[in-house]
């Protein structure tokens, strides 16, 4: 991600509208009706006077921009040229947060801290990544360029280079296109975890069930 200055990023931003925004049919058009293009041109204005120090009035400037747009973005974070923010109600960046050059954010996702970081606490999303409806990425680490992250996934975890990742928590099922069986993610599934140990808690009260029935039936 290279260092661009405001009103080429904004043209990049624009052109990222009609790149990939079927419904909307003009630059006129994009620049008048798209939230993510209207939150992301606020956001290079008050990421300014952020980095300028003029930290309360960003702060400001970003709760309006929230308030207009339904879209969060931190003054702190940093964003790169030609994103894509579709839909954008519901989307929250963080203040640590990096979104690289050319990514598309869709509604609802959310660019978070798990609340046990300090400094660094949001993820570094690298070029070209697509991050889909309602997913949330949390962490301080890194999406790889080229990644694609499924709607609702909650990726907690660091994502190599090209992948696709799914689920809850979210996990790699493709990397280069080819999908991936057998590769370790480990990745926490609680869910997972608390079922297997019912279950296993289950046979073993079964088996001690049974043991006292047999016990009962032998003492008569």
């Amino acid at each position: 991600m290279k260092k661009l200055k405001a009103f080429t990023a904004i043209r990049r931003d624009l052109d990222a509208v009609m790149l990939h925004d079927p419904a909307t049919r003009n630059k006129f058009e994009a620049a008048l009706c798209s939230s993510g293009f209207h939150a992301l041109v606020l956001y290079r204005f008050f990421h300014f006077l952020h980095v300028h120090r003029y930290f309360l009035l960003a702060r400001m400037l970003s709760a309006l921009t929230r308030f207009f747009t339904g879209i969060e973005i931190h003054p702190g974070a940093t964003i790169g040229a030609g994103v894509f923010i579709d839909h954008g109600s519901g989307v929250v960046i963080g203040e640590t947060a990096v979104v690289g050059d050319n990514v598309i954010i869709y509604q609802g996702v959310t660019l978070g801290g798990t609340g046990k970081d300090k400094g660094k606490r949001h993820p570094t999303i690298e070029d070209n990544v697509m991050i889909c409806s309602g997913a949330k990425v949390l962490g301080p680490f890194t999406v790889g360029s080229g990644s694609k992250i499924g709607a609702g996934s909650i990726v907690l975890a660091e994502v190599p280079p090209n992948a696709t990742v799914v689920g809850v928590p979210g996990h790699v099922v493709r990397i280069d296109g080819k999908r991936v069986d057998d590769l370790n993610q480990a990745l926490p599934d609680p869910v997972e975890d608390d079922i297997t140990e019912l279950s296993a808690r289950i046979s073993e009260l079964e088996k001690k069930l049974a043991e006292l029935e047999n016990d009962s039936k032998r003492s008569n």
